[in-house]
Order: structure tokens, then sequence, then C-alpha cells
């Protein structure tokens, strides 16, 4: 199967022009009439799952291997080390980013994984309604995503309506209506500036709720993949970061 049907296809289903202007969506690695052989998706690339991924295949991420201009390959970098093998086993290389956060994942994490209510989107934004104490809404979303222990601003008692935004939101916080917004990556000052609003805050988590996008694709491309008599392949990155909770040591 041609590399550049794959793409036409994921193009009809989350459009890349809906990517943000600093995102670098799209095919980072290939050349359309490449034939695929085997297709794998993962939401990001290391050098252990190249290992295993064979030649002439077509590898779909969440987040882009290459986000600003290379001006030297040196092969001593996180993504030249990869292009590097990349080119060698000839394998193609298509990101969906800021693309399909806005058309599928973040809807997604919060319907199918958190099992929220979600009443509307607004792009990057999805909104619920929740009525529950922050504590038991708070202590409901660590199990769901298996996080043993919680980063959290409260600035009430209840939860009325929750933002949600996968990955990093922060940016956005000049756009949530909601009395809670849960999303990854919050820093101090991100927490400072949410508290002088009263806007309650949950880290989720970069990966922890990125992860699922994954699963997500294979089951949107399935059926697709199917009728060309192709599969998708599951090949999930592990997280560089790992947690120790006070008392435990550390590995």
């Amino acid at each position: 199967m041609k590399l550049k049907e794959i793409y036409q296809y994921l193009d009809k289903l989350s459009p890349f022009e809906l990517q943000e202007k600093w995102d670098n969506s799209g095919l980072l690695v290939g050349n359309l009439e490449d034939q695929i052989k085997k297709v794998y998706i993962s939401i990001d690339l290391d050098e252990e799952i190249l290992k295993d991924i064979e030649e002439n295949s077509l590898i779909i991420t969440h987040h882009p291997l290459i986000f600003s201009a290379l001006k030297r390959v040196n092969f001593d970098t996180y993504s030249t080390k990869l292009l590097k093998i990349l080119i060698q086993k000839n394998i193609a290389l298509i990101s969906m980013h800021t693309n399909i956060d806005k058309t599928h994942l973040n809807s997604y994490v919060a319907k199918d994984i958190l099992g929220l209510d979600v009443i509307h989107s607004e792009e990057f934004i999805c909104y619920a309604e929740v009525n529950d104490s922050f504590s038991n809404f708070a202590n409901n979303i660590a199990e769901k995503l298996g996080l043993k222990y919680l980063k959290y601003v409260k600035c009430s008692e209840k939860v009325k309506k929750v933002a949600l935004v996968t990955g990093a939101g922060m940016s956005l916080i000049d756009e949530v209506k909601a009395d809670c917004f849960i999303t990854g990556d919050i820093k101090y000052h991100d927490a400072m500036e949410a508290k002088a609003r009263g806007i309650s805050l949950i880290d989720i988590r970069h990966y922890e709720s990125e992860k699922h996008f994954s699963v997500l694709l294979s089951a949107l491309i399935e059926e697709y993949l199917k009728k060309n008599e192709l599969k998708a392949i599951i090949t999930a990155s592990k997280n560089p970061f790992k947690f120790c909770i006070q008392g435990e040591t550390v590995e």
C-alpha cells in the first residue's frame, strides 16, 4: 500500500491544516510514493521502539519528532539519533498532534477514559458538568489515570464545571470558563495564576493524559487498514520520568 493513501485517509479523519502554527504535524519522514508493509502507532519515538520496527514500515506518532528547523544533523541529539535509524531502515513517519487534539483526543480522554459528562468543546478545551466535591472528583481522576500521587490547586470545596486539555494546556488559561481546569505540565507560576483567578487545578501529567492516543487512533483506522490487508500495531513508548513517593527507594 502506498504511503500517500494512508496519509490522505488520516488527513480526512483529522485534517492536518487544523494544527497550530507552531506545530509540525504531517509527513515528517518518507515519500508519499513509498510502499508500506506495516503500520505502527505510538505517542512518541525512542530507540528501543525503533529496534523492533521492520523496514519499509510507517510509524504514526502523536508528538512530532521534529518541531523546529534542524541546522545540523550530527546524530547526537534526540531527534537526529532517531532520524538516522528511520532513514537507514526506510521507515516513514507521520505525526498527528494538535490537529487530532482538536478533533478527537481531548474529547476521547474526557468521555471514554475519565467518564466525564462532556457538554461541549471549543477547539482544544472540553467542558463537562461535574457537581461533585473537589476531593471526590480529584481522587476519581487519579484512579482512572493510574496516578499514585496527585498535584493540584484547590480553590473551592465543590466542582461544578470542569475544563480539560490533555498534554500541556496552561497556555489556554485565559480561555477557560470553568471553576476547575485539568491538564498536564502545570508549573509553579501557573498554579499561582490559577489560584489568583479562583480556578482549581488538577495536574494529569503529559504522558499519562496523552498515552491514549495509540488506542484511539488504532480504533479509528482499523477498518480502513483491514480492507488493505494491514493492521495497526501499538508500540507505546515509555514515560522518561520515574516517580518516587517519600520512603520508597529510588531505582
